[in-house]
């Protein structure tokens, strides 16, 4: 059913990818989330060897398909062989600076091992936004009421930084480049458009419908704001405050689990309609 549903969006996007040569038009096809399930039985390297058997495989004759890869242990040790066979590649579920450098880097490796051109190298890097905010409230509630609220967007921006200047000192002919995910704001008192205005003039953003829409209806125009940092007071303050292993941590497991019960839920539901 995946495969049907991406290749009629691919069908859709593929003028757009031939007409910028590959720097645009993908669409997304997630390897299996139950991988990553709290139950899977598999070691950590039969994981590693399914995520590339399943990108192999899902990504032969479709060009404009990008195969989604989780930054997990078992994803991010994929990441090499993966690039190395030519799939193009978005990591997602990304939350730290650990993650990313660790997911550039590796299919960075996988690609130089090619030896051929980087003419149809093309990766993203999914970075989720308000779930850090969501995660900054409840653990680290000693940083002041100026610093609240801006955890997701300082660690999106350095990470943002980060990338482009990594492909600037290591130039391709596609642009690699960063997905800010998890857009939509959750608390009530912030505007819709706090991370739309916030990554105004970057990479790429996926907002939810109902962000687009209340953008739209606001009738805001944005300027270029993502070279900018909160002030270093504060982004020191975060710094300070911040245990990076541990947001990491408690924010894998949560987003692990929002990717597998969806899954067990659809899985289900084909379970019960096939019975009838």
């Amino acid at each position: 059913m995946t495969n049907d549903l991406v290749s009629r969006a691919e069908e859709i996007f593929l003028p757009l990818y031939h007409r910028t040569h590959g720097d645009d038009g993908y669409v997304s096809f997630e390897v299996d989330p139950l991988l990553e399930d709290a139950h899977c039985p598999l070691t950590v390297a039969q994981k590693i060897s399914r995520y590339v058997e399943q990108g192999k495989f899902w990504s032969k004759n479709h060009p404009n398909r990008m195969i989604k890869v989780p930054a997990t242990e078992a994803g991010l040790g994929a990441l090499e062989e993966l690039a190395f066979l030519g799939v193009p590649l978005n990591v997602t579920l990304i939350f730290s600076k650990r993650q990313y450098r660790i997911a550039r880097d590796s299919v960075w490796r996988g690609v130089k091992r090619r030896g051929d051109s980087l003419k149809h190298f093309k990766s993203v890097y999914s970075i989720f936004v308000s779930r850090l905010d969501i995660y900054s409230e409840k653990y680290l509630s000693s940083l002041s009421q100026d610093a609240q609220g801006l955890l997701g967007i300082l660690n999106a921006k350095e990470i943002w930084r980060e990338n482009k200047d990594f492909w600037l000192k290591n130039p391709t002919p596609l642009k690699q480049e960063i997905i800010f995910a998890s857009t939509g704001t959750k608390k009530p008192s912030d505007p819709p458009w706090k991370y739309v205005a916030a990554f105004a003039g970057s990479d790429i953003e996926t907002n939810p419908p109902a962000t687009n829409a209340a953008v739209e209806k606001s009738g805001k125009t944005f300027s270029k704001e993502i070279e900018i940092l909160p002030s270093r007071p504060l982004v020191e303050e975060i710094h300070r405050i911040l245990d990076p292993d541990h947001m990491e941590k408690v924010l894998m497991d949560e987003g692990l689990a929002k990717f597998a019960e969806p899954q067990k839920g659809l899985i289900e539901t084909i379970a019960a309609k096939l019975k009838k």
